[in-house]
């Protein structure tokens, strides 16, 4: 059982940060049975574009909404960027179709929840 902190960023509490989070982990565990050929290439690929994610919308939280939306696009191209990847994985044999889809379908929520996010703030700025 790992320790809260007893440090919070508001950004910790974003589901969507939560889930990239998650998916960078997910990925880490992911690639460790790739072959070691791969250790520079797709492998480090994959780790740095799942990471990305999350690390797109901690930077982007504290600033300007347009600071932050340009964030979350980076954020999306990052998961969009896992999408090929993971296909590479698949096609390269290195996981199953299963564990792609799974990939798939956690790319397309993050990417679906950073769309709405994107949205969210886009209509503040119209709609004050």
């Amino acid at each position: 059982m790992s320790q809260e902190s007893k440090y919070n960023f508001k950004f910790e509490d974003l589901k969507v940060y939560q889930k990239a989070m998650d998916f960078g982990e997910l990925v880490n565990i992911i690639v460790r049975k790739f072959p070691n050929h791969e250790l520079y290439a797709l492998s480090s690929q994959f780790r740095r574009a799942a990471d990305s994610i999350a690390l797109n919308i901690a930077e982007g939280y504290p600033g300007s909404d347009a600071q932050f939306i340009k964030h979350l696009n980076h954020a999306i191209f990052s998961a969009n960027e896992c999408v090929s990847c993971s296909t590479k994985a698949r096609r390269r044999n290195y996981i199953n179709f299963e564990e792609d889809e799974e990939n798939r379908k956690l790319l397309s929520e993050l990417t679906k929840m950073m769309s709405s996010l994107r949205k969210r703030i886009k209509e503040r700025n119209t709609n004050p």
